[in-house]
């Protein structure tokens, strides 16, 4: 017999999954908790844009609270790190132990520039041999310390060098690996640089390794669709189908329906883990990042949440709706607003660019939302917060930091 979910149990079963309401461990976060968070997740999705905050900070940040940036620095940005880079979502920090898991699809990489003749990689042997003697000559480098005729920025890969290509292609394969980060451009390394041989030599077929990230990322789900747990990883349907199957042969897997999730009328098929918790409550309040787990499958975060998300920073300022970088606001099981921030460094200011809220919010939604973007400008080294007036939250936010600072309550 099929269990039946409903919407707000699963909201909750995924947020626990997602290590929301766990008790705290430390008063300020440390090095334990936050290698148990990534240990949790799996994964953390890097991005670029630094409006706000570069997205790996934000995950901790959201289930942890204010935390010293410096714990998750020392454990993915330097060389030897207990987390190292690869193509797990998208770009992400994972455990280190999690690599092998890749190998099919550094195989896969390397087969299909095999198999294009026509290709760059074809072109280019010559300088992904000497990219590699290189590395092995001078030790871990990052592409703008790299001295070579091909480093100079050209075509259509964000002005990339044929270089930094070479060694994105040899990275994509694990020919190379990442040593850390020198502000926030890579260092490449050969592998045996890096990572101990055991790590190294550790083969693990492919049926076994995505069977092992079915498993994690119906874990860190606690439930969810096909298309859900495919997602997670980047895997294929067809491949996370048969994983699946196997899971719930083995009993970690179990079949359910999920109140309102349906297709053509009928309901979709999902999986609960069955370690999963099934809190009755669960409260949280937390930013989250575009590129969290929680919102990064926007289908899911509608089937979840009800919330229609789409990031707009490629969207021509005139046509936002909401703002540049928008942050979906988690109030206890539901997501109740979105705040577009920007840390203004040069100022010591947060600024507000725009605060909405969405329907159904809870009723302290205002205070909820103005302690969370004090505490964002404390954990930020910001000294003021100031609120723009665009968005159906954003006056009431402002009167709600007036009032608190006049009560002496700048931060909470």
């Amino acid at each position: 017999m099929t269990d039946s979910l409903s919407l707000p149990l699963a909201r909750r079963v995924a947020l626990a999954a997602q290590g929301f309401g766990l008790p705290r461990r430390d008063s300020v976060p440390g090095t334990r908790s936050v290698n148990a968070l990534i240990e949790r997740l799996g994964v953390l999705q890097i991005d670029s844009v630094n409006v706000f905050e570069r997205s790996h900070y934000l995950p901790v940040f959201a289930r942890l609270g204010p935390y010293p940036k410096e714990v998750l620095d020392r454990q993915t940005l330097r060389q030897g790190a207990r987390h190292i880079e690869y193509w797990g979502h998208e770009a992400t920090f994972m455990p280190r132990e999690a690599l092998p898991l890749f190998r099919w699809r550094m195989d896969a990489y390397r087969e299909r520039s095999a198999r294009n003749a026509e290709g760059w990689a074809a072109a280019n042997t010559r300088l992904l041999n000497w990219l590699r003697d290189e590395l092995r000559d001078k030790g871990p480098l990052p592409a703008s310390e790299i001295e070579h005729d091909a480093n100079k920025r050209s075509g259509p890969w964000w002005g990339w060098s044929d270089v930094k290509i070479g060694l994105e292609t040899l990275f994509r394969w694990g020919d190379l690996v990442s040593a850390g980060r020198d502000g926030f451009e890579r260092r490449y390394a050969l592998p045996e640089q890096v990572l101990p041989r055991d790590l190294i030599e550790r083969q693990v077929p492919r049926d076994d390794a995505i069977r092992q990230l079915v498993r994690h990322a119906a874990q860190a789900h606690g439930v969810g669709t096909l298309a859900d747990i495919a997602d997670y990883y980047r895997l294929r349907a067809d491949d996370t189908r048969r994983a699946i199957a196997d899971l719930v042969d083995a009993g970690e897997l179990l079949p359910v329906t999920v109140e309102g999730w349906t297709s053509a009328g009928r309901p979709v098929r999902a999986w609960l883990h069955r370690g999963a918790r099934r809190p009755r409550v669960l409260r949280a309040d937390a930013l989250l990042s575009p590129f969290d787990p929680v919102v990064w499958a926007r289908p899911r975060a509608e089937r979840l949440f009800g919330f229609h998300y789409r990031i707009e920073i490629y969207t021509p300022s005139h046509r936002r709706i909401y703002g540049y970088y928008v942050l979906p606001v988690l109030l206890d099981d539901q997501i109740a607003a979105r705040v577009d921030l920007k840390s203004d460094r040069k100022a010591g200011v947060l600024r507000v660019q725009s605060a909405w809220i969405e329907p159904g919010a809870p009723r302290d939604t205002v205070e909820r939302v103005a302690a969370l973007v004090r505490t964002a400008a404390l954990w930020q080294g910001l000294a003021d917060v100031t609120v723009a007036e665009r968005g159906d939250l954003a006056a009431p936010l402002a009167t709600a930091l007036r009032s608190s600072a006049a009560d002496g309550e700048k931060y909470p």
